[in-house]
């Protein structure tokens, strides 16, 4: 059909039915079908998806599964937590039995337990459903510890390997100190954060693999001190700022691909800015008085809650 200057043509095949009209018409074409027959090729192809405005490295592709280990959440988060407990509990024994051997320096060895096992732990957390108590089931691992910190620290409960392997000089009332605050932070970033908060990654990555790399570096690079604290080195500062970051981002990249949260490179930024500060903070001579175990954690959450 003809109107004037402009053409509106009507195309038809077989039981489908197009109209075209020319761009000078209207800004978009828009095929109309008159019967159930499937639309050609072209018509299903989504051209929005190769040029999505905010796509990210980062960012994950599918939403988290409400559960991934049975259909009914209860049941996935129970056996959620019986797996979490055999992975913790195994890289414990592991380091009971290389502490019982000497297998490596005890300082060497407390250091290897501390960087670990959180980050362990915070691997098993996807395997938790989405719903609300997930959370606390995932909490009762590290609750748990603090219980075990507390009754073997107050001497209560004997555990010759448990104190050898996280004690620095053997004694069973250091537990009441560092680990005991270490096994608290990790309870509550389940609680509190989860895995849907980039604070929960900060405090963890920051207290596990800051700290501990920290230390190992500290006590081998560590000759430069720091003028401020003779305790501490730029060498083990240094360390400590970047293994924290590496974690962190490593985390990050690793629950957004699950769904939980959507990576970024802005959230990158914010990670290194949490784990600097809290290099910082225990390079002061108030961590070496307080327990690094404490003052870590809290500097995270702290700086985490102003720039997340």
């Amino acid at each position: 059909m003809f109107h004037g200057s402009n053409m509106i043509t009507r195309i038809r095949f077989d039981s489908v039915s197009y109209v075209s009209v020319p761009i000078l018409l209207t800004p978009t074409i828009r095929p109309t079908f008159h019967s159930s027959a499937s639309a050609p090729f072209f018509t299903k192809l989504k051209p929005t998806s190769l040029f999505a405005s905010s796509y990210s490295f980062f960012s994950a592709t599918t939403p988290p599964r409400s559960t991934m280990l049975h259909h009914d959440p209860l049941v996935s988060d129970i056996y959620a937590t019986a797996l979490s407990v055999v992975v913790a509990l195994s890289s414990l024994r592991l380091w009971q039995e290389t502490a019982k051997r000497g297998l490596f320096d005890q300082k060497l060895n407390r250091k290897l337990v501390h960087i670990t096992i959180g980050l362990l732990f915070m691997l098993c957390w996807p395997l938790f459903s989405t719903d609300n108590r997930a959370s606390f089931f995932a909490a009762l691992i590290p609750g748990v510890n603090i219980i075990r910190m507390l009754v073997t620290g107050l001497g209560i409960w004997k555990d010759e390997a448990t104190v050898k392997s996280m004690s620095r000089f053997g004694d069973y009332r250091e537990l009441l100190k560092g680990p005991l605050y270490y096994a608290t932070t990790i309870t509550l970033a389940s609680i509190i954060y989860w895995r849907t908060s980039p604070i929960s990654i900060a405090a963890i990555c920051n207290l596990c693999a800051g700290d501990g790399i920290a230390d190992i570096v500290g006590r081998r690079f560590g000759g430069k001190k720091i003028p401020y604290n003779q305790n501490k080195s730029y060498a083990g500062s240094i360390a400590m700022a970047l293994a924290g970051f590496l974690a962190s981002v490593g985390y990050m990249w690793y629950f957004s691909s699950f769904g939980f949260i959507e990576g970024s490179w802005n959230l990158v930024l914010r990670f290194l800015i949490v784990s600097t500060v809290s290099a910082l903070v225990e390079s002061l001579p108030i961590s070496t008085a307080l327990d690094d175990n404490l003052t870590v954690p809290l500097t995270s959450i702290l700086v985490g809650s102003i720039v997340f």
